[in-house]
């Protein structure tokens, strides 16, 4: 079984025009009935910096929370993570870039200087009973320095784990990823990473999204980021918008016979949900078509 986290809640809606908090706790609630078993729900970032999750704190408040559903937030420092703890999450993440110049574009701070926050917010999180995924951002290469050494990334997670991470995950943050580069960056990281689950964050930016779970999917991952419809991207990276769509990672692999979990019509219920509230067309190819099973009338 692959499992599939769900992240137009969250990366998706903040890249795009501010959208009501009515229209987000309906994408929410449409979204933990597909039979997703896992989705990030908002950040808890200062409204300056992402205007769009500035009503984080309502939209969580008045979600359906569903059965076996588990829930995340991204928070950028302690104060967001303290934030989240108080709204009642468990499970946070944090995002650091290999790139040391799309780190600073980021959060105004150098790679080093984050790892070090990082090192705080995890035993401070832990604290709480809580448990952390530090997310690898540039993992794949970076929009101002080019290609990032598959080293640095593995050093990185050799750290944060050090540090007490519970779990690790590899952003392709403005879809520079490919087969070959997967191949690298997961070769170079399993030398580090002992038993520490691992998951993988791809753009279709580029067009390579689904070819790159499918390399990865060969080398034994199992767990991946997706967006509904195709929302997102980075707005610290130019260029960048398009997560690859969930509805076409659930079409591809349930036609491999990898169960997800998932009612595929249920997320493209979802998916032209999505749409409606963003105002514009979506990128995803299944959302135009439907699956390959929906026939065109004769």
């Amino acid at each position: 079984m692959v499992s599939i986290r769900e992240v137009g809640p969250r990366d998706g809606l903040q890249n795009e025009a501010p959208v009501p908090t009515d229209a987000k706790v309906r994408l929410l609630d449409a979204l933990s009935a597909t039979g997703v078993r896992r989705i990030e729900a908002v950040s808890f970032v200062h409204p300056k910096a992402i205007p769009q999750m500035a009503d984080a704190d309502e939209v969580w408040k008045r979600a359906r929370r569903a059965e076996g559903v588990r829930y995340s937030a991204l928070v950028p420092n302690l104060r967001g993570a303290d934030r989240a703890l108080a709204a009642g999450f468990t499970e946070l993440e944090v995002v650091v870039s290999a790139s040391d110049t799309h780190n600073r574009r980021n959060v105004n701070r150098s790679t080093e200087d984050s790892l070090t926050d990082i090192t705080a917010l995890i035993q401070a999180v832990h604290a709480a009973g809580g448990t952390v995924e530090v997310i690898v951002a540039t993992s794949f290469g970076c929009p101002y320095e080019g290609d990032v050494a598959p080293a640095r990334v593995a050093g990185i997670v050799e750290r944060v784990l050090g540090d007490g991470a519970d779990r690790v995950a590899f952003g392709d943050t403005t879809g520079m990823g490919t087969p070959r580069r997967v191949r690298e960056l997961l070769a170079a990281v399993d030398q580090v990473r002992g038993a520490a689950p691992v998951l993988l964050h791809f753009h279709n930016t580029r067009g390579t999204g689904l070819a790159n779970i499918l390399t990865a999917l060969e080398l034994g991952v199992t767990e991946f980021d997706a967006s509904v419809g195709g929302l997102g991207g980075c707005p610290y990276a130019p260029g960048a918008s398009g997560n690859v769509a969930t509805e076409e990672v659930v079409h591809m692999l349930h036609d491999m016979g990898i169960d997800t979990g998932i009612d595929l019509e249920r997320l493209l219920e979802a998916a032209a949900l999505a749409e409606k509230m963003t105002g514009r067309e979506l990128p995803s190819g299944v959302l135009r078509a439907g699956p390959r099973t929906r026939l065109t009338a004769q």
